[in-house]
């Protein structure tokens, strides 16, 4: 790491990914990891997908219909989840939105190809 980069950062400084309609994702970075930080808006899908990645994640807020593999669930705030690699999945948004934090082993490489937004303020930090 070069004496003018720095190991802190701000998410507010962060371009987001557009994961889907109504769906952004501001990640940071590590060799092998990719942490995120996901805000869905009320009632958006991130429809059924499967990726190499090894997926968990906690819902930080709102409230989420999550199916994994042939298992299905209503999570709540504190809801966790744990996604192996290939395995079909799926989630809808709750009536008020979600905000999730989700780590993938190894880095979301995929997502360089996806369309970045503007950096902005977090709509969900107080």
């Amino acid at each position: 790491m070069s004496a003018a980069t720095s190991h802190f950062g701000d998410l507010s400084d962060v371009e987001p990914h557009l994961i889907g309609e109504g769906v952004v994702a501001r990640a940071v970075e590590g060799e092998r990891v990719t942490l995120a930080l996901v805000e869905l808006a009320p009632g958006s899908v991130v429809a059924e997908h499967a990726h190499e990645n090894e997926q968990v994640g906690i819902l930080v807020s709102g409230s989420l219909r999550f199916r994994i593999g042939d298992e299905n669930s209503e999570l709540a705030a504190g809801g966790t989840w744990s996604i192996p690699a290939q395995v079909p999945h799926e989630v809808e948004a709750g009536p008020a939105g979600a905000v999730v934090v989700e780590c993938f082993v190894p880095s979301r490489a995929d997502w360089v190809r996806l369309e970045r937004g503007q950096p902005s303020a977090l709509r969900w930090a107080v």
